[in-house]
């Protein structure tokens, strides 16, 4: 399948893996660029030191593009930045914020720059910065969201900008993936499905939890702070829950969840960890390779795309 977005990068399909912090480190990343997508190896909080290490130990497990994503937060921002460009970085995406001042520079190093955005307004914002593409990421996906979803955010973003549109939340299949075509995207960020891949790090709790979730298990937190993450409903989001309804402050929110995700990732606490996973945990039903999930969206979405729509008796009559 070819597409405004597989030229761009040089994959062979268009799935990019999401940049998930603790969950897309190099073995995830490399392994879903050798399958014919591209990997993310996420930057999330982690010091410049240990994203340099990561990209090398990519390096060493693919020759094919793979990418990074900079969470603009992080407080190495500007050092990570200028490692992706030294290093040779192919593709790098962003998050939490604007990358204006990085664009010459990655520029310059042929580095293909993909924002994620959650409004048109910042689609047209990063057209005009440069950007080679952008992720239109809906509420629906796990992490931190914003408060559009996908279906609606996607054609309007298609409509706002000439530069490829990536579609993200709520695609876990090749029915997402077709659904994201016909809404005018070139292809799609998929998170939560590649947490539970066999090349994934992530602890088999954490693997167990999002395998046996249904479609009502994730929630949203941090509504009244300004920075709501859907995660799936555990101890740790009904407290956080409870707290934000009597009226706790920012800081004491923030203590609360301060180092939750890695628990959950690296410890399998998923009792009192953050266990981030989109709405379509539901769906996810097993651990597969890479290779196999990447197959299998592929072959469902070329099925769909090849037929024509199905109509209900009387329809289309004139």
């Amino acid at each position: 399948m070819k597409t405004k977005l597989t030229e761009l990068l040089g994959i062979r399909y268009p799935v990019i893996q999401g940049g998930m912090a603790w969950v897309a480190e190099h073995r995830l990343a490399s392994a879903v660029s050798e399958a014919g997508g591209l990997g993310i190896i996420g930057a999330g909080g982690a010091p410049a030191a240990f994203v340099r290490e990561e990209i090398r130990k990519a390096r060493e497990l693919t020759d094919r593009p793979f990418g990074v994503n900079l969470m603009l937060m992080n407080p190495e921002a500007d050092e990570i930045a200028e490692i992706i460009a030294r290093e040779g970085v192919r593709v790098v995406t962003t998050g939490a914020g604007n990358p204006a001042k990085y664009m010459i520079r990655w520029k310059e190093a042929g580095i293909r720059v993909i924002p994620v955005v959650a409004s048109t307004a910042m689609a047209k914002l990063m057209e005009r910065a440069g950007a080679d593409a952008v992720v239109a990421e809906g509420m629906e996906s796990g992490g931190h969201i914003g408060s559009l979803t996908t279906m609606a955010l996607v054609p309007q973003v298609a409509d706002a900008v000439s530069i490829p549109v990536i579609a993200a939340g709520g695609i876990g299949d090749g029915r997402g993936l077709a659904a994201a075509l016909m809404l005018g995207a070139a292809g799609v960020q998929m998170g939560t499905r590649f947490v539970v891949a066999r090349e994934s790090i992530v602890h088999p709790n954490y693997k167990e939890k999002l395998i046996k979730a249904k479609d009502i298990d994730s929630e949203v937190t941090g509504m009244s702070t300004g920075h709501p993450v859907r995660s799936l409903r555990n101890r740790m989001t009904r407290e956080y829950l409870r707290l934000e309804q009597e009226g706790a402050g920012f800081e004491e929110l923030e203590k609360l969840g301060l180092g939750a995700l890695r628990r959950a990732v690296m410890e399998g606490d998923v009792v009192n960890g953050t266990v981030m996973a989109g709405q379509i945990a539901g769906m996810v039903k097993q651990e597969q390779t890479c290779q196999e999930m990447l197959e299998e969206i592929m072959a469902q979405a070329e099925k769909l795309l090849s037929q024509p729509p199905v109509l209900a008796a009387g329809e289309g009559e004139m």
